[in-house]
C-alpha cells in the first residue's frame, strides 16, 4: 500500500508552502517524499518535484492556443490530466515502492466541488496503484475573523468532503497570522469544533452586507449543523509540533499508522480507539533529527 496526501484549498491558503513544509518535516521522520505538483499555474516550486504537470500540458499554452482565461484553461488542465492518466501512472510506479506521496493541486475551488476531472483522476490512481490517500484541505485562518467569510468557508468545505468522497481533514492554516486580522468574536475552539453556529448570527447582522441575507445565511448554518461533518485542525507550517500533531491526525485517517504494526485485531482497536499517542521517533538518528527545534524552523518558509 502507498500512502499520501491530497492538498487542495483556495488560492492563498498556503499549499504549495504546506507541501514544502511537509515534505521537509516527513524527511526528518525518515520518510521517502515525493511530492507532485498538478498546478499547472504554479510556476514558482519551493520544493523539489518529482512529478510535475507542466511536463504535460502548460497553462499558458492553453490560454493562447484556446483563447481561455486562467479558471476556463485550469479547467481544460485537469480534463486534459484525466484524458492522459496513462502518463502520470507510469510517472508514479517508480514511487510508489518505497515513496510517500504529496499531490499539490490547483487551488480553483471548482475543481473540488463542482466539476469531477480532479476527482477522477484521484479515484482513478487510487484503484490502479492501490494508493491510501488523504484530502488535506486549507483554509486561511483570517476568515473567521469574518462571520459572512466564515460561514463560507463551512459551506466550501463541507461541499468538498461531499463531493470528494476521501477521508478529508480541513485545516485552518497560518493559524500563527489570525491575530493581525483583529480579534474573534468567540475563541479559538469555536471556529475548530463548529459548534452551535446560531450564536454568529447576532454578528452577522452587524454587516450591513449580510443583514439583508439573514434568513438564507440561517438556512444554511441550519445545512451545515444537519450535516455535523465539518470541523477543523489548526496549523503554523513553521511549528515542528503544530505539524506533527496534523501527521498524525493523517496518519490514522489513512491508515499509515496501521501499516508497521502486527496484525493483531487488539494492537488494531488500541490504536483506532484510543487517544493518537503512539511512538513516531523510533530510532535515536530520527529522534536526534526531529529534537533540533531550529533546524525546521530554518527549513521552511511561508510563501506570502
Amino acid at each position: 500500500m502507498v500512502f499520501g496526501q491530497v492538498v487542495i484549498g483556495p488560492p492563498g491558503s498556503g499549499k504549495t508552502t504546506y507541501c514544502n513544509g511537509m515534505s521537509q518535516f516527513l524527511s526528518l521522520l525518515g520518510r521517502k517524499v515525493a511530492v507532485v505538483n498538478l498546478d499547472p499555474a504554479n510556476d514558482a516550486l519551493p520544493y523539489e518535484c518529482a512529478i510535475n504537470i507542466e511536463d504535460l500540458i502548460k497553462l499558458s499554452d492553453v490560454m493562447a492556443e484556446h483563447s481561455l482565461g486562467p479558471n476556463g484553461g485550469l479547467v481544460y488542465c485537469m480534463d486534459y490530466l484525466e484524458k492522459n492518466i496513462d502518463w502520470l501512472e507510469e510517472k508514479l510506479k517508480p514511487l510508489i515502492e518505497d515513496h510517500y506521496l504529496l499531490f499539490d493541486f490547483p487551488g480553483q475551488v471548482e475543481l473540488f466541488f463542482l466539476h469531477s476531472n480532479a476527482r477522477s483522476v484521484i479515484n482513478k490512481l487510487i484503484k490502479k496503484l492501490n494508493l491510501r490517500l488523504t484530502a488535506v484541505h486549507l483554509i486561511d485562518a483570517h476568515l473567521c475573523c469574518e462571520p459572512g467569510k466564515y460561514v463560507s468557508a463551512l459551506l466550501l468545505s463541507l461541499s468538498t468532503m461531499v463531493h470528494f468522497e476521501l477521508p478529508h481533514i480541513n485545516v485552518l492554516s497560518k493559524i500563527d497570522l489570525i491575530e493581525n486580522y483583529g480579534n474573534l468574536a468567540f475563541n479559538l475552539e469555536f471556529y475548530t469544533d463548529v459548534q452551535d453556529l446560531s450564536y454568529l448570527q447576532h454578528h452577522l447582522e452587524q454587516d450591513p452586507r449580510s443583514a439583508k441575507y439573514r434568513k438564507l445565511t440561517k438556512e444554511l448554518c441550519d445545512v451545515i449543523d444537519d450535516f455535523g461533518l465539518v470541523n477543523f485542525s489548526t496549523l503554523d507550517i513553521q511549528d515542528k509540533e503544530s505539524v506533527g500533531n496534523l501527521v498524525k491526525l493523517i496518519d490514522k485517517s489513512n491508515g499509515y499508522i496501521f501499516s508497521s504494526i502486527d496484525s493483531s485485531a487488539v494492537e488494531f482497536s488500541k490504536i483506532a480507539a484510543a487517544p493518537l499517542d503512539w511512538e513516531y521517533y523510533r530510532t535515536a538518528e530520527v529522534q536526534e533529527k526531529y529534537m533540533k527545534d531550529d533546524e525546521f524552523v530554518q527549513q521552511t518558509s511561508r510563501m506570502q
